[in-house]
């Protein structure tokens, strides 16, 4: 560390490289912007770092090494060098079938984890038969109707090998409970069990739209979820807290970073509230991020996560087991970034971006694919997006050595700045009651949509330049492969459907809805009669329609 008279040298010499080498230059040439920034409102990027600039802090307590407390320089000791992050596609289109056969494809490809996407229908908790999916099914990814749909989408993959990532929300339950049930006919003991649901309900609140209920026996649900998985499926993870759709809508990193941590402070209070110890379930706790295009920001964004959530939970919540305070993340690259101009422009963004995913020391990493503004991907374009990992992970140096970019006078300020700015979100969200009342308030939707609309505002007027949009612009008409859902698979899918109800015990079916409902109306955990449900057949619309008796949707206008 440097001492105070190194720093005031340091001073004086910045003082005067600033006058004597930098200002004439500056006046001579001028430089490409008047100010530079980065994505977080009003952090002007300087035009040199020094140590100076981080003169505040304090190595172990605020850096620390890499698998120790605070976390900030990665949660395990070896990070990459041990084991490389878990490598996911995003994946899951039209039937069952042509997922499985998908998942088949990427798992022969080298990658070493599945993420499973599902069709508006199934996230709004509406089987393929109902009139509210017209149109819709298999469209932005899987339809998942009953437990036969899922034992087909894993057919020839046994789970006890396989992590497997689920982004579903409002219905997470019932997806969660047909993963179990497979993984029973499978006979893989549930302790083996592997992989993370999203279960993040505040933020579809927030960005998505796509709940059921309202807040209340949302929370509720959640909190019924880390009870029965710390205790039958501990391996898995209960929810992933997810910043990456509060990005997409159009927030500051230092939004989603706050947003985010605000989030799993509200669910992590549910549930020792709801008498749940909290170093039972918090080792589960999980967290999505997005990477964004500014690399070193993301970085640093990355960094503070881990710092303020190990803060949280000591200071807040009293955690005492390490796991309970480590944030273990994944990361999607950005989709709002991705152009349909000059889409080959998308390989080298994702790639820049999980660049800064590795950098920042993620667990596990998607690649979008390089048409994903115009489409669902191509298998090519998943090949490419996959391989860009495998050569970051295997050709780059960039997992050879924990945190390498840490020591960096511009890293750790940026980090120490995002880490201010977000606490300040942070306390004001306490003060507004917390973040259900906040959003319930839309309190956040609007600080996002402002950001959103200057961000918007700078693009039209070319003050932010997008590479193919508004600046080096072609005529040249994208040449792509698109995947498309036919109708045809649509109506296979409704006869599927149909096949299975036919072939049901209906009495099982009855008894077993009937059963939910009055453990959701007593209060009881309602996930041991969702998996009884599911393993009765009784579909994904049939189980939701059961709680929405009892719990009533969400409506925000009224």
């Amino acid at each position: 560390m440097f001492d105070e008279d190194d720093l005031r040298r340091i001073r004086e010499r910045r003082e005067e490289w600033e006058a004597e080498t930098r200002a004439p230059t500056v006046e001579r040439f001028g430089e490409r912007k008047e100010e530079f920034t980065t994505d977080t409102e009003g952090t002007t990027v300087e035009p040199l770092y020094t140590p100076d600039d981080v003169a505040e802090q304090d190595y172990e307590s605020d850096l620390g090494f890499p698998g120790e407390e605070p976390f900030t320089r990665g949660v395990y000791p070896t990070m990459y060098r041990g084991r490389l992050w878990t490598m996911r596609q995003y994946a899951g289109f039209g039937t069952s079938e042509e997922t499985n056969e998908r998942f088949h494809y990427l798992l022969d490809q080298g990658q070493t984890g599945l993420s499973m996407a599902f069709d508006l229908p199934t996230q709004m908790g509406y089987d393929s038969d109902d009139g509210m999916a017209a149109g819709e099914v298999g469209k932005s990814g899987v339809a998942i109707d009953s437990l036969y749909d899922m034992e087909t989408v894993f057919d020839g993959i046994p789970l006890d090998e396989v992590s497997t990532s689920m982004t579903i929300n409002a219905p997470a339950s019932v997806l969660l409970a047909m993963y179990i049930a497979v993984g029973d006919r499978q006979g893989v003991d549930r302790e083996e069990l592997r992989g993370t649901i999203q279960n993040d309900v505040l933020k579809e609140y927030i960005a998505r739209n796509t709940y059921i209920f309202p807040p209340e026996p949302s929370m509720r649900i959640i909190t019924d979820i880390f009870e029965f998985c710390a205790e039958e499926v501990p391996s898995f993870n209960t929810i992933s807290i997810s910043g990456y759709h509060i990005r997409e809508a159009g927030s500051s990193a230092a939004q989603e970073l706050a947003f985010t941590l605000a989030d799993g402070i509200e669910y992590v209070e549910a549930a020792v509230e709801a008498g749940l110890d909290v170093d039972d379930f918090a080792p589960q706790l999980s967290f999505f991020f997005n990477a964004h295009n500014n690399i070193l920001e993301e970085v640093a964004k990355f960094r503070a996560a881990r710092r303020m959530w190990y803060t949280i939970m000591e200071e807040r919540f009293g955690a005492e087991d390490p796991k309970s305070k480590q944030l273990k993340f994944h990361t999607q690259t950005a989709g709002s970034t991705l152009t349909a101009q000059q889409v080959e422009n998308n390989v080298v963004r994702v790639a820049y971006q999980a660049l800064a995913a590795v950098l920042g020391g993620t667990q596990s990493l998607h690649t979008n694919g390089k048409d994903e503004a115009l489409s669902l991907p191509t298998e090519k374009s998943v090949r490419t997006a996959l391989r860009t990992q495998q050569i970051l992970a295997h050709e780059s140096g960039a997992a050879d050595t924990a945190d390498p970019l840490a020591g960096s006078y511009y890293i750790e300020s940026l980090t120490d700045d995002l880490e201010a700015e977000a606490f300040d979100l942070i306390e004001e969200v306490d003060e507004r009651g917390g973040m259900r009342r906040s959003i319930e308030e839309q309190w956040v939707q609007r600080q996002i949509q402002d950001v959103a609309f200057e961000r918007q505002r700078e693009i039209d007027e070319e003050e932010r330049l997008i590479v193919g949009v508004n600046a080096f612009e072609t005529d040249e008409e994208p040449e792509e492969d698109i995947e498309e859902v036919s109708e045809e698979n649509q109506r296979r899918q409704r006869e599927r459907l149909a096949s299975v109800k036919d072939r049901r015990d209906e009495e099982e079916v009855e008894a077993a809805l009937d059963a939910l409902r009055t453990a959701a109306d007593d209060g009881e955990n309602v996930m041991p009669y969702i998996v009884d449900a599911v393993k009765a057949y009784a579909t994904t619309g049939e189980v939701c329609d059961a709680m929405r008796d009892v719990f009533g949707e969400y409506n925000p206008g009224l």
